[in-house]
């Protein structure tokens, strides 16, 4: 195994530690505050495999603090985490306990509006911790973006993208009647979910395309592909040249920004290499522009269809924007970006009830791939701040077994005035179960066909 996939499986271990703690500290704290005992609080299940006939598993580590009722820990098997409360039926499914005469500490005795708290502590930690995130990103590094206006050469598109009806060059204007200001992943959620996008095509006409239902999966597709469905298109700005490459041989000098190649034009980085790639060992005419005036060069272009340059950074070719945030000014945007993060999740989860969407569901390989291969801080916790998004709004999904299935059943009682049954609770926790546990193996199934089977058969 390479050291990018160790690097990519600390970070999701990390991230995934870290926001598994945060969730079942909010039932915690929230059944400590209502005097309720917690009997455990593990990191981890700590699932031992004995009565398999297996003498493995349970816990790593484990701990009880002199006079206190809970046990701490930390599970074998990293497939989340786990809170157990007195006098509730959980995945524990410890359904002799709720044999026993109901005592003042127990999680059944208290309130229904008691109980719900704590049922939904997790996830109201989730989603501040989201909030958290976001704000001490924008705090300590600002945000710098670079607005469609400044991009002089628009944006390019993929094939599937320009299928659809886009064409390189065209700036975004809006999404459905709402204005877009520059590209990142909610600009790029409003474009994919949008029925029309507006663009100004050509520096003057303004053109609307018409947006298919299920795009995601199209951009989701060309993501796979290593294509980004839309991107600022960079234009090709000479830096630096190599010794004894074709492009010092030309003569071609920092400053230069090249404009065709054999007479096909060539604005941007991603058409340039495509013209080098078909004129590999060969030599080209190329057009490119200094101090104002166009003029040309013959080129030879190596067999590996390159010509020995570097190119500018982009930081030095547009006019990037930037917004500072004091300690006060960073808690609203990162409410701002939580709530938007939330909203765009959510309509794409309507996606996963398609064919489309549960081919594409994945597990811990998927959420692990989308870590970058080198640690970085800035990425980090970007991400850790959206799958913390994820975990909240896929608890409160009103499925036994997780915490909108108890939540489910309280607004029952609250409404109802009388609590389910506990053989109707201790069959709805198995059926939740199987469900969470089939998923499970889908999604991570979906892995192994994807990095392993398919490979093979092709």
């Amino acid at each position: 195994m390479t050291a990018t996939f160790w690097i990519k499986a600390l970070q999701l271990i990390v991230s995934l530690a870290l926001l598994v703690f945060i969730h079942e500290l909010g039932h915690f704290m929230w059944a400590r505050f209502f005097k309720v005992r917690v009997e455990k609080f593990y990191l981890f299940f700590d699932v031992g495999l004995k009565k398999l006939g297996i003498n493995w598993g349970g816990s790593i580590l484990k701990f009880k603090p002199k006079n206190s009722d809970t046990e701490y820990g930390i599970g074998w098997l990293p497939l989340g985490g786990y809170c157990k409360i007195s006098g509730m039926i959980d995945e524990s499914m410890d359904t002799e306990q709720m044999k026993q005469p109901e005592q003042p500490w127990e999680f059944r005795s208290k309130p229904a509006w008691q109980r719900l708290l704590i049922m939904i502590g997790g996830v109201l930690n989730n989603f501040l911790l989201a909030i958290i995130i976001y704000a001490g990103m924008v705090y300590y590094w600002g945000e710098k973006y670079l607005p469609y206006k400044n991009a002089e050469l628009g944006m390019e598109f993929s094939q599937s993208a320009e299928k659809i009806g886009f064409k390189d060059g065209d700036i975004p204007l809006s999404a459905d009647g709402r204005e877009l200001v520059y590209l990142n992943n909610d600009e790029l959620q409003a474009i994919l979910t949008a029925k029309q996008v507006k663009v100004l095509r050509d520096g003057k006409d303004t053109v609307t395309v018409n947006i298919p239902e299920k795009c995601l999966f199209i951009a989701e597709k060309d993501a796979k592909n290593k294509e980004a469905f839309i991107d600022y298109r960079i234009p090709v700005v000479v830096e630096t040249t190599m010794p004894a490459e074709g492009a010092e041989k030309a003569g071609l000098k920092k400053g230069d920004h090249i404009l065709s190649v054999d007479t096909i034009d060539a604005p941007d980085y991603k058409n340039f290499t495509a013209q080098l790639m078909a004129h590999k060992g060969k030599t080209v005419a190329m057009a490119f522009e200094r101090n104002g005036k166009i003029d040309t060069a013959n080129v030879s272009v190596n067999e590996a269809g390159k010509i020995g340059i570097g190119l500018r950074n982009v930081n030095d070719i547009f006019k990037f924007e930037s917004k500072e945030y004091g300690l006060f000014a960073s808690i609203p945007r990162g409410v701002e970006m939580g709530c938007t993060q939330m909203v765009n999740y959510v309509q794409q989860f309507k996606y996963v009830f398609s064919k489309e969407g549960a081919q594409s569901l994945g597990g811990f390989g998927a959420i692990g791939s989308i870590f970058p291969d080198t640690w970085n801080w800035y990425s980090f916790w970007n991400i850790t701040a959206f799958l913390s998004i994820i975990l909240a709004f896929m608890n409160i999904l009103p499925i036994p077994a997780l915490d909108g299935g108890h939540v489910l059943f309280l607004l029952y009682e609250i409404i109802f005035r009388r609590k389910p049954g506990d053989k109707f609770l201790e069959r709805a926790q198995i059926v939740g179960m199987t469900i969470l546990i089939a998923l499970l193996l889908w999604a991570n199934g979906n892995d192994i066909y994807r990095w392993i089977i398919k490979p093979f058969l092709e």
